[in-house]
């Protein structure tokens, strides 16, 4: 999934979990990555503006919950932003700052609503759309890895897909699991992972899902270009936040609820998941603030408070 995996399984079977979950991301991998030419994603791309295209349970379910987001955010979640992740090419040797004129052929082709999902199939309207489950895959990765650490007996349990933790029960002494909220913005000097936690809140049985600025960016004549584009805008998200943190029940609910909310930024992102329901939050803005949500205040431990950053409520 171009990123790094971590797995740390206590039991008897914890071995065998683990490997089991390694080899059901592998087949996630090649059904939803964009480039996969024997995948669902890529045969759905393909085929956008001719026929249906029968999909696996596994992206159908996928499709369906982005969808849901995407109405739920009024389309600041959109995974039909495809033409643009390809075009901007964050992330790879051909990154570079799409012209005007490209982006205007682009933006019309990005809308939620031209994609058609049914139980065993889709389609996209127009020729030249694109799906891109960049901002949910590994969200719906989580849960599968923690119903597999589950089916082998695993009490205890915490993966790490690419910054998407996702816990199972206590850790073994009975302790909960502290996991780390990173700094934005870390000092030149900070080149440790440890050196680079801002913050840690301490959970149970759930997942701590971040979409940040500072995941993948290149930087060009002073401004930070990122990976989370708006669909409106075409340009990398322009709101007031530098991170947000959620922490749910579900890894799959999380990982399209955050890119939503850092899209719409801290009031409308606030809204959103008093809309959801059942979501604990931390909130960084661009001039250092954190916000976090009452239901983590036990919970919560800021590192470096009172130097640059500073707990606003």
């Amino acid at each position: 999934m171009g990123t790094l995996i971590s797995q740390k399984v206590y039991g008897a079977q914890g071995q065998a979990a683990i490997d089991s979950a390694m080899k059901r991301m592998n087949e996630l991998e090649k059904l939803l990555t964009f480039k996969a030419e024997q995948g669902d994603v890529y045969k759905l791309n393909q085929n956008a503006g001719k026929e249906k295209i029968a999909l696996s349970s596994d992206t159908i379910k996928i499709l369906r919950k982005s969808q849901q987001v995407a109405e739920l955010s009024s389309g600041a979640f959109d995974i039909t932003v495809g033409p643009l992740v390809k075009s901007w090419a964050i992330g790879t040797p051909q990154e570079h700052i799409p012209s005007y004129e490209e982006l205007k052929k682009i933006l019309p082709l990005i809308n939620f609503r031209d994609l058609y999902v049914d139980d065993s199939a889709a389609s996209l309207k127009r020729p030249g759309q694109m799906v891109d489950l960049g901002g949910i895959a590994k969200g719906f990765a989580g849960d599968e890895v923690i119903r597999i650490y589950k089916k082998f007996g695993i009490r205890s349990a915490f993966v790490n897909i690419g910054g998407n933790v996702i816990t199972l029960g206590n850790k073994p002494d009975g302790t909960p699991w502290r996991v780390g909220i990173r700094n934005p913005r870390p000092d030149a000097g900070q080149t440790q992972q440890s050196e680079q936690i801002l913050a840690t809140v301490e959970v149970v049985n759930k997942a701590v899902v971040t979409a940040g600025d500072e995941q993948r960016y290149f930087i060009k004549d002073g401004i930070r270009y990122h990976h989370i584009l708006d669909p409106v805008t075409g340009y990398p998200a322009r709101s007031d936040l530098m991170s947000v943190t959620l922490i749910m029940d579900s890894s799959f609910d999380a990982d399209a609820l955050d890119t939503a909310v850092f899209i719409l930024g801290l009031e409308k992102g606030r809204e959103l998941i008093r809309q959801f329901g059942g979501i604990e939050a931390v909130f960084i803005t661009a001039d250092k603030k954190i916000y976090i949500t009452d239901g983590i205040k036990g919970s919560f431990k800021l590192y470096n408070e009172g130097n640059e950053y500073k707990l606003a409520n």
